[in-house]
């Protein structure tokens, strides 16, 4: 390493020595000077810049220090967070599994109750079921009891004059259930001397409208009991010549010009066998439509029924409508007399008023004479009352 007290004293002995020295030494020593003070200077810098360098790394050093030492506060830190956090879970573990194991508890608790609640409605079912059992082999024996009321009812519907009567009822129930007693008869006489099951009086004409209920049953049953095609042919030639002597039977007995409906209704007491009608004789029912002869099964009559009703209920309206316009107008025509009785009572009101005015005039005029009187005040120069009644 370069001395500088050497360099120092050196150059306070220059100027003697270059006094003393050669030229050629002098340069050589000019020269030799320069690059010692070069070498000087980069002597200092390079010191200058060591010294940066130490301060930089020990600047870095206490930075590294410092994060070192904030690292490890960090790190204490988290140690202990973790630690807390290790208790915390250990703790919060520990009350889960309380929490648990008495939850399995009660739950162990609750399903042992709910089992023997389960045993308990299980008897009470079973014994609800022997019960049951007891009440269905008593049904079974009405059951056996009503199937033979079944065939003996069967066997009365066998009867012509019985199915006719259970037509009629069927018929009559529908009749009694929706229309009031005053629009129908159940086997009124015609001027033929016929009788028809029943009439129905519509508003608005006198003509009734008759409905039918003796239809034959009998073929319908060969057709359903046949399994051979000559026997469902037989059968179905047999209610084609029944039902068509029916429908002609109606149409001549019920249908009359002036006296009855020009249509007629046909009632028959089965659905299926209406729907048979539809669906296998389609020649039947032309034959019905160009007779004038409905054919109506309950549901179809309960329709029409219904339609009935309404026409009744709607001429009812139109009656109660008319009076209640009669009423309106005499209403109106008493609204009018009390307008005019309102307005002559104003008038008199009026009227009342003007003189109630005038008597008030007079009276003020009565008071004003009776003060001068009072006040011995009889001077002819002030003017009389305004109403010019007053006298002297």
């Amino acid at each position: 390493m370069l001395d500088t007290a050497a360099l120092e004293a050196w150059f306070v002995r220059l100027p003697e020595v270059l006094a003393a020295t050669d030229p050629v030494w002098l340069v050589a020593a000019i020269f030799t000077g320069v690059l010692a003070v070069c070498m000087v200077a980069v002597a200092l810098l390079w010191r200058a810049s060591l010294r940066r360098a130490r301060a930089d790394a020990d600047r870095i050093a206490e930075q590294t220090t410092a994060q070192t030492q904030a690292l490890h506060d960090e790190l204490t830190g988290l140690k202990e967070r973790l630690q807390s956090l290790s208790e915390l879970s250990l703790h919060g573990q520990t009350q889960l599994s309380g929490a648990l194991q008495e939850r399995l508890d009660r739950v162990s608790q609750h399903l042992g109750e709910h089992l023997q609640a389960q045993q308990r409605d299980t008897a009470e079912q079973l014994s609800q079921l022997y019960q049951r059992l007891s009440v269905i082999d008593s049904a079974q024996a009405k059951i056996a009891d009503l199937t033979g009321r079944v065939v003996s009812l069967q066997d009365i519907l066998a009867d012509k004059q019985a199915r006719g009567a259970f037509g009629q009822m069927r018929m009559e129930a529908i009749i009694r259930d929706a229309l009031p007693s005053s629009a129908y008869s159940f086997q009124p006489s015609l001027s033929n001397g016929t009788r028809p099951d029943c009439i129905v009086r519509l508003p608005g004409t006198t003509e009734p409208l008759v409905i039918d209920a003796k239809f034959p049953l009998e073929n319908f049953e060969r057709l359903r009991t046949a399994h051979e095609a000559e026997a469902r042919k037989t059968a179905a030639a047999q209610i084609r010549q029944a039902v068509g002597r029916h429908v002609d039977a109606i149409a001549d007995k019920y249908i009359l010009a002036g006296e009855t409906q020009d249509s007629a209704l046909m009632f028959v007491p089965s659905e299926s066998v209406y729907a048979e009608i539809y669906e296998h004789f389609p020649d039947l029912i032309q034959k019905a439509h160009k007779r004038r002869v409905i054919i109506v099964s309950p549901n179809m009559l309960m329709l029409a029924v219904q339609t009935m009703l309404s026409i009744v209920k709607d001429a009812r309206m139109r009656e109660q409508t008319d009076v209640l316009r009669k009423e309106v107008s005499a209403l109106t025509q008493d609204v009018a007399k009390l307008a005019q009785r309102a307005a002559g009572l104003q008038r008199h009101h009026r009227l009342m008023g003007e003189e109630l005015d005038k008597l008030a005039g007079l009276s003020e005029t009565i008071s004003t004479r009776g003060q001068r009187i009072d006040a011995l005040d009889f001077d002819e120069a002030q003017p009389p009352a305004a109403n010019g009644r007053a006298t002297g």
